[in-house]
């Protein structure tokens, strides 16, 4: 195997590579990346069994083929520091040695034959492929993967649950995740595709699917089967397995009788929560919340570092004093896109809904915290 690349097209690929690879080192081989010359292609492959990611090189200068796996995260900490738009020279000098040659530069790589490689089939996928606009797709993503949970006991709540909804005669592709303090729901208007099956896409899957989307311009295919997920954007290709498990009833924790609204200058309240959460190194210690007519005074008190108040201006016509997790008000603040922000109250011991008035196709929900 022997072939010349631009540093900068390998480097790219590398980069969504070190998202997916094994860090944690239990089989060799998942730390490394495989790299496949033939039919005047160079495929770059890398798995921790539970997502692929595959993608395909064609301006390359192959001057034989071949294949082997060389490590993901040793080749692109050396490209990395590689003077961009470099020219790359690799040489596969024996089963277990790689040559790579840059300017100055000479390494030899250790391999692992290409023999040891998971197998995979990447396109065993049978229905119908759908085609969804990638920008749209990574803002739902964002505004959903805030509420997934950490908590693996509760595998079923540690990804999005992607799924079909209709309103009002359109259909929508929907995600929600949860992970029971708060709730991120977000939809897109999509045709008709009443063949997608629910599913549950994996935390992991979804932070390195935005990586990906937020990286490029394509449009976004997507196929599924009973147990595997299959993104398409161009030539590169992300597989996922899916979460086995029943997603809860999101929609009967969604408040309907939150009358009392709040309407605040999205950035002043981002802010003003975010600095008096400064005084805290606990950011899980709950900001106070008490509004009346027109005010929202926001405070918090921590035992070991001192206390912070803050007066911020609002709409707002009712007595309420209620306490949120500072950081989850930030987060939520942070995906919206307008503004204003709305939050919409019942009692102080009911969950806020937020809304953004700029987008009428996601909800935010957050359960208030005790004292």
């Amino acid at each position: 195997m022997k072939f010349e690349i631009k540093r900068d097209i390998l480097l790219k690929s590398l980069n969504f590579v070190q998202g997916v690879v094994e860090k944690k080192n239990t089989l060799p081989i998942l730390s490394n990346v495989l790299l496949d010359l033939k039919n005047n292609k160079l495929s770059i492959i890398a798995t921790d069994l539970d997502i692929i990611f595959y993608d395909e090189i064609s301006d390359v200068k192959i001057l034989s083929e071949g294949n082997t796996t060389t490590s993901a995260a040793v080749l692109f900490d050396i490209l990395r520091k590689i003077t961009s738009n470099s020219n790359l020279k690799f040489d596969l000098k024996s089963e277990n040695k790689l040559s790579l040659k840059s300017d100055n530069s000479d390494f030899n790589l250790l391999c692992l034959p290409s023999d040891n490689f998971p197998t995979f089939q990447l396109n065993e996928f049978n229905d119908s492929e759908i085609k969804i606009n990638n920008k749209n797709f990574l803002k739902l993503l964002n505004k959903t993967k805030i509420s997934i949970s950490n908590d693996d006991t509760r595998h079923y709540l540690n990804g999005v649950f992607l799924h079909m909804t209709e309103a009002n005669g359109r259909n929508f592709l929907t995600g929600v995740a949860t992970d029971s303090h708060r709730l991120s729901s977000s939809s897109l208007e999509v045709d008709s595709i009443n063949e997608f099956k629910s599913i549950i896409l994996p935390r992991k899957t979804v932070f390195q699917l935005c990586t990906l989307l937020a990286e490029t311009k394509d449009s976004l295919n997507m196929q599924s089967n009973e147990n595997r997920i299959k993104f398409q954007i161009g030539k590169t290709k992300l597989i996922s397995k899916v979460i086995d498990g029943k997603f809860p009833n999101y929609a009967q924790v969604v408040p309907k009788n939150n009358k009392k609204k709040m309407e605040a200058d999205l950035e002043l309240f981002k802010s003003s929560v975010d600095r008096v959460a400064s005084v805290s190194t606990d950011k899980k210690d709950g900001v106070k919340i008490k509004l009346s007519k027109d005010k929202l005074d926001l405070s918090v008190n921590n035992t070991h570092s001192g206390d912070g108040n803050e007066s911020v201006s609002v709409k707002f016509e009712h007595d309420l004093d209620i306490t949120f997790n500072s950081k989850y008000l930030i987060d939520v603040a942070s995906e919206l896109e307008g503004e204003k922000i709305e939050i919409f109250f019942n009692d102080t011991a009911s969950p806020a809904l937020i809304k953004d008035p700029s987008d009428f196709d996601s909800i935010f929900v957050i359960m208030p915290m005790k004292g």
